[in-house]
């Protein structure tokens, strides 16, 4: 069945990929850009419907964590807000959000980021238990480390090439692999997986 699906962060990377499984598969998607829809402002978000530098945890100022919050939790609520009833209507639904292995894990100076994300997928289990009866499935997509512009825009060969030695594949995954696994939770193929961190790291979590 052909669906309608909206993919932010739909212009590059991760969400470009994810955005071009479901046109091949045949569905409309919508990928708003950053001029109809950022993320990290509010009124953005608002008008739609109708990086913050890493930081030690005592040296996380109000207004970077307000941002961070905004960013990463409080616009995929309430964009979560606006859909869930009409797919409660329809009863039939699926809410897939992009986490991260930081969520489930952390590291010096990504507080901010993995409370936000860990929260975000909170958010998935309290659509699971509370939209499950209505044939809603919810996941949290928590992908690795990924071969993106940013990626590589953000760390050096040598980086890269470390961070690959701490990944049991040794690579790092690419945007298709990625949306390959957001294509399914979020299709008509899911008929059971709900309320879980899907985690596509290439066993970066297993060791």
């Amino acid at each position: 069945m052909k669906r309608t699906v909206l993919i932010t962060g739909g212009a590059r990377g991760i969400g470009a990929a994810i955005a071009e499984q479901f046109r091949h598969h045949g569905h409309e998607v919508l990928t708003p850009s950053r001029q109809e829809m950022d993320l990290a402002q509010p009124e953005s978000v608002e008008a739609f419907l109708a990086r913050e530098k890493e930081r030690p945890i005592d040296q996380i100022e109000p207004q970077n964590w307000q941002a961070m919050l905004q960013l990463n939790l409080t616009s995929a609520l309430r964009l979560t807000q606006a859909f869930l009833p009409g797919m409660k209507s329809r009863q039939w639904g699926r809410v897939l959000v992009t986490s991260s292995i930081f969520s489930l894990v952390t590291r010096e100076k990504r507080a901010a980021y993995s409370m936000t994300k860990a929260a975000l997928n909170a958010l998935v289990r309290s659509v699971t238990v509370e939209y499950g009866p209505h044939g809603i499935l919810a996941n949290a997509l928590c992908p690795g480390y990924v071969e993106t512009a940013l990626t590589r825009q953000n760390n050096s060969p040598a980086d890269l090439e470390a961070i690959c030695a701490t990944i049991p594949l040794r690579r790092l995954a690419q945007p298709e692999e990625i949306a390959r696994t957001a294509y399914f939770l979020a299709s008509d193929e899911n008929t059971y997986l709900t309320g879980q961190d899907i985690v596509v790291d290439g066993g970066f979590l297993s060791q």
